[in-house]
């Protein structure tokens, strides 16, 4: 086969519907359990988007960088997240799979790319974990007054808590889907409560002094405060000096708020556990995201209208906020809630690792021994754990602030991918079967795309150096074991789809 032919593979969408017809049949691995409903998927979509996002982050970035404007900045990355989710509902529902925009990639635009992006959602949902799992440990450690040490983030030598609660979710990730659907529901139902009486409660304490201006004049960051490479990367390649606040400001904060919104996509892994896919799939992701949205705006609003931006905290924005408008009772059932709603974020991203794994091990990229489904349980069991293994080392040794750019940079290039390969696809299978069809293509998902390069560029030049790193590593997987090992390395190039164009 020719280099190229290797490289740009294909997989026929035929070959994804029924690659599950025949497992659970002898000695062929068993397959993933239809259990989830558009509810049980809205459960686990909202599980992940609320968490670490409203918060932590708000007060980091309202403090630092946009004032009471970042209302403005989730909007934007709502709107960015939302035209992603129309990209995502299409595929999900016409190509219901446990690889999500892996697997759509490996169907339109080829197999190095397809792992590309599998290793990109590992990394998203991996850090993902570790970050949202050291912020549940310091809200515990703020909460009950635990040892800095071993549950803080200032002067942490490893942080027990966070490595407690990944091992602790992780098993719950591998004994079963019905089993985390469960916890997940249940502590959706608390984060959505909490969020609602900060905005019920807190309104009552809104001063509309506390808005003006909405937006803060643009001016430079206290010295010393930006590098280099803490720039974002489109104010480091035209030269342009760092500024805090005012547009350019909205920009920075939007691209590192992403993180808030990242995640949604989890709900298309679980394509192959939802009982009606076409109807569930773009019912989980929009529901999804509009709820989280609305919240998330209503949130950002009330906390900016309570306290000066100046004032906020950048730990524990929301309690703290409560706190130093006298509900100190209230800040202390924040803090608590915020504890509960970090666990269901923790669970659906171990999850969601396992379930890429899963759909990568299959078609041969990793060995297919570590993505093998338990009789029992059925869930990818070995993945899900060797995946706990790892976030559980990142969550007790690496800080916080470190990694969590890297999700935002890790999630903008998968909605990247998707957004194209809604286009691709729409002009090589035209005849797929879409029971949700993607609205203007390809000019919706071009735009999609735009953007999310757009708020790429906002992210600062060391988070891309990172993010290069990384994929430099997945592609020495991938040439060094993935290739020779494709499932799809077996067949000639006129074999099920072909070669790549």
């Amino acid at each position: 086969m020719a280099p190229k032919a290797g490289l740009l593979r294909t997989k026929d969408i035929d070959d994804v519907l029924h690659q599950n017809d025949d497992e659970g049949v002898g000695e062929a691995r068993p397959g993933l359990s239809r259990r989830l409903r558009a509810r049980d998927l809205m459960g686990f979509g909202i599980g992940i988007v609320i968490g670490t996002g409203i918060f932590t982050l708000t007060g980091v970035q309202a403090k630092n960088n946009a004032g009471p404007g970042i209302v403005i900045s989730f909007v934007v990355a709502g709107v960015v997240s939302l035209l992603a989710a129309l990209c995502y509902a299409e595929l999900a529902a016409a190509v219901p799979t446990a690889g999500s925009s892996y697997t759509y990639a490996y169907t339109t635009i080829g197999e190095i790319f397809a792992w590309v992006i599998a290793w990109d959602l590992i990394l998203e949902f991996s850090l993902g974990a570790a970050v949202v799992a050291r912020g549940w440990s310091g809200y515990l450690q703020e909460a009950f007054g635990l040892p800095q040490a071993y549950f803080g983030e200032e002067g942490s030598v490893v942080n027990l808590g966070a490595v407690a609660i990944v091992l602790v979710l992780g098993v719950v990730a591998m004994v079963g889907i019905r089993e985390s659907k469960w916890v997940t529901n249940a502590l959706v139902v608390i984060k959505v409560a909490v969020c609602l009486f900060v905005i019920v409660v807190g309104a009552f304490f809104v001063k509309a002094a506390n808005l003006v201006p909405f937006i803060p004049p643009s001016a430079p960051p206290a010295e010393g405060a930006t590098s280099r490479l803490q720039q974002p990367l489109w104010q480091f390649a035209s030269g342009i000096e760092p500024a805090a606040f005012g547009v350019p400001g909205l920009l920075v904060a939007a691209a590192v708020v992403f993180f808030a919104y990242s995640g949604f996509e989890a709900v298309a892994n679980l394509g192959e556990e939802s009982r009606d896919p076409a109807k569930d799939m773009p019912r989980g992701l929009l529901g999804t995201l509009l709820i989280c949205t609305v919240l998330y705006v209503g949130v950002c609003l009330v906390l900016t209208g309570m306290v000066r931006y100046t004032d906020l905290s950048e730990g524990a924005p929301l309690s703290d906020a409560f706190n130093q408008v006298g509900l100190g009772w209230a800040g202390l059932l924040i803090g608590i809630a915020a504890v509960a709603g970090l666990t269901s974020v923790i669970l659906v991203d171990i999850v969601a690792v396992g379930r890429i794994g899963f759909a990568v091990s299959r078609d041969g990229l990793l060995p297919p021994s570590i993505g093998k489904v338990h009789p029992r349980w059925r869930t990818p069991y070995r993945f899900t754990a060797v995946a706990t293994v790892v976030i559980a080392v990142f969550a007790a040794f690496v800080p916080l602030a470190t990694l969590a750019e890297m999700v935002s940079i890790g999630t903008l290039f998968a909605f990247f991918v998707v957004s194209l390969a809604v286009a691709v696809l729409r002009r090589t299978k035209p005849g797929l079967r879409r029971p949700f069809k993607t609205p203007q293509v390809p000019l919706l998902p071009i735009v999609s795309a735009l953007l999310c390069l757009a708020l790429m560029s906002s992210l600062a030049v060391e988070t891309w150096l990172r993010f290069l790193v990384w994929l430099a590593v997945g592609l020495a997987i991938y040439l060094l074991y993935g290739r020779r090992h494709a499932t799809l390395a077996g067949r000639r190039p006129d074999e099920g789809a072909g070669a790549g164009a």
